[in-house]
């Protein structure tokens, strides 16, 4: 279908833009979070949780999906509490870490059923963010609620290191895809830190980037020190934290921005999912939103690029949905149209 997008904040082109591929539902749990396995590129993830996260039981859900776009379970834990974000490990391609509403941090085996192959109890209030190493593929980090950070490999009964990292709840941590010491944070003071592992004292760069909750962060993949915020106040913002300046501030959702994500494939491509139930993808090459999906009916939690496919972008939310989507054409970056080409 090709359509014409008139919105402030919208490239105006006429432009096929976006195929439904497929939805599936979660229900009786909401998403919260998705991820696609690095090692297989029909295998995705998602977290979920019962009552949107605020009491009851969760359930970590693995679908496979074909070229036709159709998604089919593959395998599905229950847990006793909510399940708020999920990491593929790096070194074992049937192995997922998950962060729970109970504090605990869990790691499951697709092919071992029903129980988790590990399990840490540290934190003292929710986790709400978990991020395997891309570069020290035998560590992964958790977020919590209590307003720490720790580091973990699966082999350990317990943390090897745990970061005072934010005065208030953390909401993220993300390893760099460049540096394998080096991690960045965001939480509910509205500060973004930048860690050196190897002295975990205090961040190595500190910056003030929001005067409301910092609720998600994302590296890019091509740039090295450059990454994203969302946050409470709608914005998404793009820092290079070398200079720590601020390179854009995009503005477009009507309410907090949940979740951001650079793309795997393109270096100007961002992801967001938002409150105000819809997700959109950004080009910080023209400051500017080129593709808005609103097909969700509640809040958008989570968003993931395909770590395979350039044009495939998944979202899920509050309203039991996972929409598998193709991006045809976003109708601009001249490197997109080309991969578009290629296929």
């Amino acid at each position: 279908m090709t359509r014409r997008r008139t919105h402030p904040h919208l490239v105006d082109i006429n432009v096929e833009i976006e195929k439904l591929m497929k939805t599936v539902s979660t229900a009786p749990l909401a998403g919260y979070n998705l991820a696609y396995s690095p090692f297989h590129k029909s295998r995705l993830a998602v977290a979920c949780a019962a009552n949107y996260g605020l009491v009851g039981n969760g359930r970590l859900r693995e679908y496979s999906y074909d070229l036709h776009g159709d998604l089919s379970p593959h395998s599905s834990f229950d847990t006793q509490d909510g399940l708020f974000d999920l990491a593929w490990s790096e070194l074992h391609e049937n192995q997922i870490v998950t962060a729970t509403g109970d504090g605990s941090v869990r790691l499951f085996d697709t092919q071992i059923p029903k129980f988790p192959i590990r399990a840490w109890h540290e934190h003292s209030r929710e986790v709400f963010g978990v991020d395997w190493s891309p570069t020290d593929k035998t560590q992964f980090a958790t977020a919590s609620w209590d307003g720490t950070v720790k580091i973990w490999t699966p082999d350990n009964t317990h943390s090897l290191l745990t970061l005072p990292a934010h005065d208030g709840c953390v909401y993220s941590a993300i390893y760099s895809p460049h540096q394998p010491y080096c991690l960045a944070t965001c939480g509910s003071d509205g500060k973004l830190h930048v860690w050196d592992l190897r002295t975990p004292q205090r961040p190595a760069t500190s910056l003030a980037a929001s005067p409301t909750e910092l609720l998600s962060l994302d590296w890019n993949k091509y740039i090295q020190g450059t990454l994203a915020t969302g946050s409470v106040d709608k914005s998404i913002k793009v820092w290079d934290i070398r200079q720590a300046t601020c390179l854009n501030n995009l503005h477009g959702h009507d309410f907090a921005v949940r979740r951001v994500q650079f793309s795997p494939h393109v270096p100007n491509l961002i992801a967001s999912a938002s409150y105000d139930m819809s997700a959109r993808v950004w080009d910080t090459s023209v400051n500017a939103c080129i593709h808005i999906h609103d097909a969700h009916t509640e809040f958008v939690t989570g968003v993931a690029w395909s770590l395979f496919d350039p044009l495939v972008l998944t979202t899920c939310g509050w309203d039991y949905k996972v929409h598998l989507l193709s991006l045809k054409d976003l109708n601009r970056p001249n490197n997109m149209r080309n991969i578009s080409n290629k296929r």
